[in-house]
């Protein structure tokens, strides 16, 4: 059961590193490996979602998510997107972008260093109000409650989460213009670049959300009118009709697919700006991204097949706390070099942490019973 429902993500895999090796060496291979662990563990949370979506719906739905599904998260968001948001930001075609990194990659450097601060801007902002967000929510099961509890009472104080990332964000921004003004420099004026590349990230964060919310509403919304109908009908067509896939393969599936679509381009989103922060290198975010998307696919499969989607409760808690560090470290790059490595293993560590911690609660609440 497990290897035939990850026998493409094991292929992908062994045929990404390979391909990272190929394309710059051993350290190349670490870089892919590090960036598809960080996919995994940003998505983790997303792949639980899905998998408690997706098994409300019928065969073909479940089908089309996972096929024209997987189109869209690895080729879309894991591949063209990073290309986009490079050209983007160095004012070049798509197609220049990837002949450059692939043909002067020095200068393609070059380029990618001049526009990492609107990236990192950009990026640490959504990151940042996706684990202000998590955080801020009152929540029944709590990681490390010494922490959360006062957090969540924090949280009823409105917006309070865009007011921090807001104050966040004009600090990077003041420091980064005072750092160049006082090295003379030429790119004074970067602090207005930051500072609209980081309203940019929220503006976008914020439209995501409403987009999710939309959806989710509508799908609430289809759901109570065919609970209303049923409830019209007799005992026995009631019976029939709740136990019927075929109520959500209509309006609620498309629905619900589109609600797949927007949350999987969110948690794709982070994982980009994510692997900014480990390489600049597209050829090797593709790799990794690609690999990482493979098993976020495959794991929503195994989950919904499995039917087991709480047995390690505190892995979602890990995977957001990881976003949190991640986006505190894109900010601060705006103006000091951090480790690649260091800023890959951090999520790593968080989410290695936040696994053992829900192996250890399961083992308590086995020995307790």
């Amino acid at each position: 059961m497990l290897l035939k429902t990850f026998r493409w993500a094991f292929a992908v895999t062994a045929l990404g590193l390979a391909a990272g090796v190929l394309y710059d060496g051993w350290t190349a291979l670490g870089i892919v490996a590090i960036l598809s662990v960080l996919e995994v563990s940003l998505s983790f949370d997303n792949a639980v979602i899905n998998a408690g979506i997706l098994k409300k719906m019928n065969a073909f739905w479940q089908k089309i998510f996972l096929t024209v599904g997987i189109v869209i998260a690895v080729f879309g968001m894991r591949l063209v997107f990073p290309v986009v948001i490079v050209a983007i930001s160095a004012r070049l075609s798509p197609w220049s972008a990837v002949h450059l990194a692939l043909t002067d990659k020095d200068r393609y450097q070059e380029l990618v260093t001049d526009a990492h601060p609107s990236i990192a801007a950009f990026g640490g902002m959504f990151l940042m109000m996706i684990f202000l967000d998590f955080v801020f929510e009152d929540r029944e099961i709590k990681w490390l409650g010494w922490l959360e509890r006062p957090l969540a009472k924090l949280g009823r104080v409105d917006m309070l989460s865009v007011c921090i990332a807001l104050v966040m964000l004009l600090v990077s921004a003041t420091t980064f213009g005072a750092h160049a003004h006082q090295h003379g420099g030429t790119h004074a004026d970067k602090a207005e670049t930051v500072l609209l590349a980081g309203v940019g990230g929220l503006i976008t964060y914020m439209v995501v959300g409403g987009l999710s919310g939309f959806f989710e509403q509508r799908l609430e919304n289809e759901e109570e009118r065919e609970r209303e109908r049923e409830a019209e009908q007799d005992a026995e067509q009631a019976g029939r009709s709740s136990g019927s896939p075929v109520k959500l393969a209509g309006k609620a599936a498309f629905f619900m697919f589109l609600y797949l679509e927007v949350l999987d381009a969110s948690f794709s989103f982070d994982g980009v700006i994510g692997a900014f922060a480990i390489t600049n290198d597209i050829v090797l975010m593709a790799l990794g991204l690609g690999i990482g998307a493979m098993y976020v696919r495959s794991l929503t499969v195994y989950l919904v097949r499995q039917g087991t989607l709480d047995d390690y409760v505190y892995l979602e808690h890990g995977a957001h706390y990881a976003i949190g560090a991640l986006s505190l470290i894109l900010l601060v790059t705006i103006q000091y070099e951090i480790n690649e490595i260091i800023t890959g293993l951090v999520g790593v560590v968080l989410i290695g942490a936040s696994f053992w911690s829900s192996v250890r609660r399961n083992r308590a609440l086995r020995a307790a019973s």
